[in-house]
Parts: C-alpha cells; sequence; structure tokens
C-alpha cells in the first residue's frame, strides 16, 4: 500500500518550469470500472500506452493517497514480479510502442480527509482531481499534457447511490443482481486526468435545455438533495445565461449533449470545471432570498459562469503543464468578470474586482510568496492557486485587450482556440496568437508573466498657463521580489483625461498612454483652462499609483470625474491620504472628506450602489499596506475616528439615505441590490456617529428583514457593536437557521470578524463550539479564515491571534493540507508590522516549521515566508 500521508521527513526538492520535457508515454485511451463503495472501492484501469519519441524510459505512472495495488497487467498478462514502486510511482519497463496496461487498485473514499480524490461527503462519493488528485484514485501519468479518451463505467450499491454520472455523455445504464447497478460514461474528447469526474449518490436535478446557436439542444441538470431543488433556480439561470453570453461575445459553443453540475458540502475550492460535469461548492449553488445575501447571489452567477466559460478556456484548451496555470485561470476570470459587468452595473463589478485584488493580491505580490503570473519553481502546485494567478492574471489579459483593442483581441482569441483546440498550450501560445491575429508585437509585454512585484508609477502634470500646455511626467519602478532584485520596465497602458478645474469638462477626450520606459513625458495642447489630472481610468493597469494631485483635487475629481471608477478612487484616494497621514502622525483635518461624502451622498444623478462603494472607507488592512511598519491598534483609531466624524457631520443625511433605501418587498435587481447596500452602509455610520437609535434601528431591521442581504446587514452592525440587542440577533440567527450549513457559516464569520474587544476570546470559545469542525472547508473559512483577516483581532498584542491560527494550521495539516496551507499568509507577512509583532508573529511561522511530518503544501508555505 502506497503510504497516504503526505508529510515531508526532508526538505522536498522543487520543480523548476525550465526542467520541462514532453511526456514520455501517451494514453490516447483510458477505460475505467469502479466498483463504489465508501469504505473499499475497487478501481480498474485499462490504458492504451504508446511511447512518445526514440528512447528506451519506462513506464511511470504516479500514484499516492492510499492507493493498494492489487494487480498489474500488460497486453492480458498479469505481471507478478516485473514492476515496481519507486517512491509513489507504478514502474514498469516495457518493450515496443504500444501496450494494453491494466491496473486494480483498492482505494478508502471514507478515510480520504483531504478532500482530493474520490471521497465521501456526506453520503456521497465525488471526486476532485486537480491540480493532482487523480494519482489518488489510480496509476497514471498524472500531468495536464496527458490528454485521453475516457470511458468509465460505475457500479454500485442502487438504494445508496441512485444516481451514477461523470464526464460525457452516458452510454448506458442497468439493474444488476443483489441491488445493485451501473452506468456507463464516454468523453469524446481528449482531456487531462484533472478534468476526470465521477459523483455518485442520491440526488435530484433541477433539469432545463438551452439550445445553442447552431440549433443543438443541451440537456441541463443541476443535482443536489431533493430538499435543496428550490434553491437551484438562480444557479440554473445564471448558467443559461453564460451560455449565451459565451456564444455572443467569444462564439464558443458548447460541445457535448449533457451539461451537469453537482452541489457538494466538502470542498477546497469554490469549483472545478470537469468536462461536462462541474462539482460545485454548494455555496456556489444554493440560494434563496431568506438564506442567500446578494453578494452571494452575484458570487453564484459569477462562479457558474467562470466553470462554463472553462470549457474552451481551461478543457478544449488546456494547459501544458502547471506552470502555465494562469494560461486558462487569468483568462477565465477576465471573462467571468466580463460576464458579471454585463449582467449588473460596470462601474460597480470593477469597483468590486480592484477591491478584491488589492484586499489579496497586493499583499502577496509585496510579501515573502510573491511569484510571476507565469512562476518558476514549486514544491506544491496546490501553493500556486493564488490570487497572482486569478486576480493579476486576469488584469495581465485585460490590459492586452486594452492595447490590441476590442477587434483585436477577439480576432487573437478566436485564433487562439482554432490553433490549439485539443492541445495542451502555453502562455507563449496565447500571446503569440494575439500577436499573430492583429499585427501588435507583444515582445516587452512578456515581462508581465515574468516579473513578480506591482509596478509603482508616479505620475505629475504641471501647467504652462499662458501657452495653454500641460506636461505630465510619468515614471515606474517594479519592487525587488524573492529571486527577482532587478526589474524591467514593463508597458503600462494608462486610460486618463485632463479635467477643466473651473468647468468638469474634459478637454481633449480621453488618452491612452502606453508607459513602457522608466521615464515618460507627454505633452498636452491647446487646453482653455487649468486641467485637474485624471488617470488610469477603469483601472487600467494593476499599480500603485502615485500623484501630486491636492486634496481640493482629489474632490473636485469625486464630484466631477466622468469615469465612474476614477470618481470612486478619487474619493479612496482622499480618504486614503487623510488616514495614512493621521496615522503617521500629522496634522488631522476630516473636512475635505466629509464634504466629499456630503456630495457623493447628496447627487441624485448617482445610484445607490456607486454611492455605497464610494462612501466606505479603506480598509485597516489597506492603510496598512501603505505604512512602512503597520500598527494595527493606531491604523484602527484612526480610521474609527474619521468613521465617527463622518457619522456624526452627516448624520441627516444618513438618516436620510437609510430611509430612502427601505423596500417594501423583496427582488434581485441592480437598483434594489444597490439600495440593500445602501442601507447597510448608512446603518454602520449611524452606529459609528454613537446614535442613540442605532441599536434599536439595527434590530428592527434584522427582525423585520423579508432576505438574508438587510438581515445580515444588520447583524454586522449589531455584531460589532456593544448592545442588548446584540446578543439577542445572534441568538435568534442560530436558532433560525440552525441545521443549515451554509447560513450557520455567516453566523460564524460575523463573530469572527466583529471589531468589538474581546473577540479574540470569543473565537476561541467558537472553535469549541459543537457546530465548528475543522474538516469541513466552508466552517474552516466561515471562523479561522475569517479571523485571520481581521486585523484588530487577529493582531491583538498579546499574540493570542497569532497561536490561534497556528495551532489551528497545524491541526488541520493532518487532514487537509490544502486546506491548513491557506491559513498560512496571514502569519507570513509578520515582516510588515512593528517589532513586537513581527517576532510573534515569526515565533509562531518557527513554532510550526519545527513539527515534525509537516505536509509539503504547509512546509512551503511555512519555509518560504520565514525566507
Amino acid at each position: 500500500m502506497l503510504d497516504a500521508a503526505t508529510a515531508v521527513s526532508a526538505t522536498p526538492a522543487a520543480i523548476r518550469r525550465e526542467d520541462y520535457r514532453p511526456p514520455d508515454w501517451l494514453v490516447p485511451e483510458i477505460a475505467l470500472d469502479f466498483q463504489l463503495d465508501a469504505q473499499a472501492t475497487r478501481v480498474t484501469a485499462r490504458l492504451t500506452v504508446r511511447r512518445q519519441g526514440a528512447h528506451g524510459h519506462p513506464l511511470r505512472l504516479d500514484g499516492g493517497g492510499g492507493l493498494l495495488p492489487v494487480s498489474v497487467s500488460i497486453d492480458g498478462e498479469e505481471l507478478h514480479d516485473a514492476w515496481r514502486i519507486d517512491g509513489e510511482q507504478l514502474v514498469i519497463d516495457l518493450p515496443g510502442d504500444d501496450h494494453l496496461v491494466e491496473t486494480i487498485v483498492q482505494i478508502a473514499p471514507a478515510a480520504n480527509s483531504t478532500l482530493m480524490g474520490l471521497y465521501a461527503s456526506n453520503g456521497l462519493l465525488c471526486t476532485q482531481c486537480e491540480a493532482e488528485g487523480f494519482r489518488r484514485i489510480t496509476f497514471f501519468p498524472d500531468r495536464p499534457d496527458v490528454l485521453s479518451r475516457y470511458t468509465v463505467r460505475m457500479e454500485g450499491d442502487a438504494a445508496l447511490y441512485p444516481v451514477l454520472l461523470s464526464n460525457g455523455d452516458q452510454l448506458d445504464a442497468g439493474e444488476l443482481p443483489a441491488g445493485r447497478h451501473y452506468a456507463l460514461w464516454r468523453d469524446p474528447f481528449p482531456k487531462p486526468c484533472y478534468l476526470f469526474a465521477l459523483v455518485a449518490g442520491d440526488l435530484s436535478a433541477n433539469r432545463d435545455q438551452f439550445v445553442t446557436r447552431s440549433g443543438r439542444t443541451i440537456d441541463l441538470g443541476i443535482w443536489v438533495r431533493e430538499a435543496d431543488l428550490p434553491k437551484t433556480r438562480h444557479a440554473m439561470a445564471s448558467l443559461k445565461a453564460s451560455m449565451a453570453w459565451d456564444e455572443r461575445v467569444y462564439g464558443r459553443e458548447y460541445d457535448l449533449a449533457v451539461f451537469n453540475i453537482v452541489a457538494v458540502s466538502d470542498f477546497n475550492f469554490g469549483a472545478m470545471e470537469n468536462k461536462g460535469l462541474n462539482i460545485f461548492n454548494s455555496r456556489y449553488i444554493l440560494a434563496d432570498p431568506d438564506t442567500a445575501t446578494d453578494a452571494d447571489f452575484d458570487a453564484i452567477a459569477g462562479v457558474v459562469a467562470h466553470e462554463y466559460f472553462h470549457n474552451w478556456s481551461g478543457n478544449r484548451v488546456t494547459c501544458r503543464d502547471w506552470f502555465q496555470l494562469s494560461l486558462k485561470e487569468g483568462f477565465t476570470v477576465l471573462r467571468d468578470q466580463q460576464f458579471s459587468a454585463d449582467q449588473g452595473s460596470p462601474a460597480v463589478k470593477r469597483i468590486e474586482d480592484v477591491r478584491a485584488l488589492r484586499a489579496a493580491q497586493f499583499p502577496e505580490d509585496a510579501g515573502p510568496l510573491a511569484h510571476p503570473i507565469r512562476p518558476d519553481s514549486y514544491i506544491e502546485i496546490s501553493n500556486f492557486y493564488t490570487a497572482t494567478i486569478y486576480n493579476k492574471g486576469a488584469e495581465v489579459i485585460r490590459m492586452m485587450k486594452l492595447i490590441l483593442g476590442d477587434e483585436g483581441f477577439r480576432a487573437g482569441t478566436d485564433l487562439y482556440f482554432d490553433r490549439h483546440d485539443g492541445q495542451a498550450a502555453t502562455c507563449e501560445d496565447f500571446i503569440v496568437a494575439m500577436e499573430d491575429a492583429s499585427g501588435a508585437d507583444l515582445t516587452q509585454f512578456r515581462l508581465w508573466y515574468t516579473q513578480a512585484g506591482t509596478p509603482r508609477v508616479t505620475a505629475s502634470l504641471t501647467t504652462d498657463a499662458p501657452g495653454g500646455r500641460a506636461r505630465l511626467r510619468l515614471s515606474q519602478s517594479v519592487p525587488t521580489t524573492p529571486g527577482q532584485p532587478d526589474k524591467q520596465p514593463m508597458p503600462i497602458p494608462l486610460k486618463l483625461s485632463l479635467l477643466g478645474a473651473v468647468s468638469g469638462a474634459a478637454m481633449g477626450g480621453e488618452h491612452l498612454v502606453i508607459l513602457d520606459e522608466a521615464e515618460k513625458e507627454v505633452t498636452f495642447d491647446g487646453l482653455t483652462e487649468l486641467p485637474v489630472l485624471s488617470i488610469n481610468h477603469g483601472f487600467s493597469a494593476p499599480i500603485c499609483l502615485e500623484t501630486d494631485r491636492s486634496p481640493a483635487d482629489l474632490a473636485f475629481l469625486s464630484a466631477h470625474d466622468e469615469d465612474p471608477f476614477a470618481r470612486y478612487e478619487a474619493m479612496q484616494q482622499l480618504m486614503l491620504d487623510t488616514l495614512v497621514g493621521a496615522a503617521k502622525g500629522g496634522p488631522v483635518d476630516h473636512t475635505p472628506v466629509i464634504d466629499a461624502v456630503r456630495n457623493t451622498l447628496t447627487d441624485p444623478a448617482l445610484d445607490a450602489a456607486f454611492v455605497a462603494e464610494a462612501v466606505l472607507l479603506p480598509s485597516e488592512a489597506f492603510i496598512g499596506d501603505q505604512l512602512d511598519a503597520v500598527d494595527p491598534e493606531m491604523v484602527a483609531t484612526v480610521r474609527e475616528a474619521l468613521r465617527a466624524d463622518l457619522g456624526t457631520e452627516l448624520i441627516d443625511e444618513w438618516r436620510d439615505a437609510y430611509a430612502r433605501a427601505h423596500a417594501n418587498r423583496y427582488e434581485y435587481s441592480p437598483n434594489a441590490k444597490g439600495m440593500r447596500r445602501l442601507r447597510s452602509v448608512a446603518l454602520a455610520f449611524l452606529a459609528a456617529a454613537g446614535a442613540p437609535d442605532w441599536a434599536e434601528l439595527a434590530f428592527a431591521q434584522y427582525r423585520a428583514s423579508d432576505n438574508m442581504t438587510d438581515r445580515q446587514g444588520a447583524l454586522g452592525v449589531l455584531a460589532n457593536n456593544d448592545a442588548p440587542e446584540r446578543e439577542a440577533a445572534l441568538a435568534d440567527f442560530y436558532d433560525r437557521y440552525a441545521g443549515d450549513a451554509l447560513v450557520i457559516d455567516k453566523w460564524f464569520t460575523a463573530q469572527a470578524l466583529s471589531t468589538r474587544s474581546g473577540t479574540v476570546e470569543a473565537v476561541e470559545a467558537l472553535a469549541r463550539h459543537p457546530d465548528f469542525t475543522i474538516a469541513n472547508p466552508n466552517r474552516l473559512r466561515s471562523l479561522v479564515g475569517a479571523f485571520a483577516v481581521n486585523q484588530r483581532a487577529f493582531h491583538d498584542p498579546s499574540g493570542r491571534g497569532y497561536r490561534f491560527v497556528a495551532d489551528m494550521i497545524l491541526g488541520v495539516d493532518k487532514l487537509n493540507p490544502q486546506a491548513a496551507a491557506r491559513l498560512v499568509p496571514s502569519l507570513g507577512r509578520w515582516r510588515r508590522y512593528e517589532p513586537g509583532r513581527a517576532s510573534l508573529m515569526r515565533d509562531e511561522l518557527e513554532r510550526v516549521l519545527a513539527v515534525p511530518g509537516l505536509s509539503k503544501d504547509v512546509f512551503e508555505q511555512v519555509s518560504k515566508s520565514l525566507g
């Protein structure tokens, strides 16, 4: 039996991109037979193998995760001693070039706590194979550049597993003696093993159909437990909308006759794009107004679209190796962002995407785990499913689209799909397709794929008043990151305009300037009034921007800029400059921010969703990112002071906004979502002002709400403050939703994110709650993951927060190394904090590293964080 543990006894070796070589053996066909049982599943795999190239290398098949070899046969003859186990690989010396290799193994899904390979989840058997989970199911060359056609037969107890699903189209099904049955599936499209999927269990389907632009009818199914069927309507509508959108915008039509989605409650990721059988974390499928927020509904639409879009950008064209992960993920994130923007408010969607980038990817780029979107090496590939690969990867392709123009980019994607259909491609293949289709030279642009770090751009505008001329001086630098001390200038596309300081009108329209040198100067002539610089419209480049614009300039832009994102950004920069200045001990003047927020709140031309985003203060984490050494208490103090002043000085405006945003009944529409968002924001500012009735208002909203968005908004305000209504609301929420795991996750999160004192102790107590378990990734994220981003509680000066998270890392690592490793970065940025906290954080990392038998996942994250 191969060892199921993933622990390392010595420093594991790094895998390097430069060492890539094509596979020695290909597997054009694979037939799998599963005798399903939660305790002991027998897997028979018949591999048609073909030698690639002139070499004498043996066939090496990856294994691991508790595989128990039963037999090995070659061309129908069982081998008894002509195979060997080398590490976790099955090695067979084969003469000739073509063979049929058959292996039989036994695995134990119920004992598989890693949630990789075939595992049990609440009575279901299901799979997760990306990145390297298939080797836990059977012996196979587990790499993305081995593409095979799969035939899958499943047999199991008909009462326990009445539904048997796999990739592709079902060819056959039938009853067997002794209460058993079988199903036979065939996927006609070659795919890597990471896209294999199997689900067996007692499920019901929300069924529908979609007619493609060529007239083909696709059978759709979303499979869940029968009681959850009513909660799948939004996911089905999102699926059909994404199928139509991909046809219209990218010309991509679905190719199989069936598209199935299954929701499972135990899942490491959000979802998985397995060909024709997507497997989803239930939180990204199940929703109704009483149990899901507007953000949940939006996330479901975005994730359903993302996984569907992978059918082309990931499945039909896949990755040559895992260093090319952003080839499919960055491109598909861009596609799902475009889809979501088209479904609602493009401006608000862009704000949300940039906020997520700054919250997760910018700190990653500035820390010990920084890496390019195409990394050079890794120890454990699961650690590279990062914000850099996904979010920055999307921004890089968005910049490419901006440089090439819509038509050039669409021509490039068409060529990419046509040229590489059925292949395992590289990031370079994608860029070359863009160049060939558009005629552009993207040689310098390739630096975005190889250099880590967030570029810093400075912009300074000077004006010659008598001549009507302005000069914009731009410069860029890319900071040092691990292994990359010296950086070259990258092409940075900046959309900008000059606004008249009196009229507020853009003079000369919008310009696209490509900053492709260390320094550049751009001249603007014929100006009729003094200009104010508006730059990086729509966040055209993922940069840190520094300008010499005054508070008056920023306030002016927040009221007049024609680009919605630039208008939002001006407000945020005004707030950020004020807060950072106060944190550094400078003079405090909240008046410009208060006046700007008042103007935004009372502007009838702005929709509620945009207003709600614009008036939010920058997060404590983002404020800290602007400081040389972070003192979380100081950051919290200056931020709370500004919140209190905004609440107090604008209390009438907040009350008016709160009353205006009230709805008589629930509806899911962009306008209604914006109203609900603004209502909760206004309520939070009333609480910050210490309004005498804030708790009464919050509790009344909590009790009267006909939807989770309003109820959770009120609960969040109550959870952050001290009032008798707080405990009453938390108790009622738990009692109301006991048994609904996804909603109880929200209950844990509301308390883990609380900004009130005593949160550390509360979280420690919640970790002992009967409903808490570290075995379920959703529950782990809801408490420990949420607590780790709570800047005040996590960074409690006692160090208790650090110890709590480190203890959780060690406990989870024994069960699910991937889930454990994702908690490490919260401690890994210890160098950014003042010396006392930095020392405590480092101590906890060293304590974790000293524990024998760490997984590769945690070892890599911790060792790099300390290195």
